[in-house]
């Protein structure tokens, strides 16, 4: 599958459909940044979120989702969740392991994680707001909208159990 593509939004809109999860859509200019696509939506109600992809020297794979405007303090991650030496993961481990690029990971690349070695980590104040999250769609094209309940059933439905932790 080509990364960040075309086929990988349409097979995400297909599976969000098949567990009816209800969801809106903003289509935009590709964006690099967050600042651009928060720009893209700016006036729209939604936790702008940020989506890390880290690991330790094991190998251990990490998606740690929580608002974009707050600061990921790596050593109190390892405090809470029993690991160490975690560093963002490289460019290829994104795109063997959620077959996306660099600047598109979200909680979606987790369809075309077969092995299930990723273990997903949402921060609790992100939670809080009850407001929807954005994330971009396994492309950079557009940014969708769509609540904590709906994202957490779609990551059950994957074969992914998640954690809320509180960063």
């Amino acid at each position: 599958m080509t990364k960040g593509s075309a086929s990988a939004y349409q097979e995400l809109l297909d599976e969000l459909q098949k567990l009816d999860i209800k969801y809106e859509m903003v289509n935009h200019p590709a964006a690099k940044t967050t600042e651009e696509a928060d720009a893209y939506i700016a006036g729209k109600i939604g936790v702008r979120t940020k989506s890390m992809f880290l690991k330790d020297k094991k190998k251990n794979f990490y998606l740690v989702i929580m608002d974009d405007a707050k600061r990921m303090d790596f050593k109190e991650f390892q405090e809470l969740t029993g690991t160490k030496r975690i560093s963002m993961a490289h460019d290829s481990d994104i795109e063997d392991q959620l077959g996306l690029e660099a600047g598109i990971v979200s909680p979606f690349g987790i369809m075309n994680n077969a092995v299930h070695n990723v273990q997903i980590y949402f921060d609790q104040d992100m939670l809080d707001e009850n407001i929807p999250l954005t994330f971009h769609p396994n492309i950079n094209t557009h940014t969708i909208f769509l609540s904590a309940a709906d994202l957490m059933k779609f990551i059950k439905a994957q074969g992914f159990e998640y954690q809320i932790i509180d960063l």
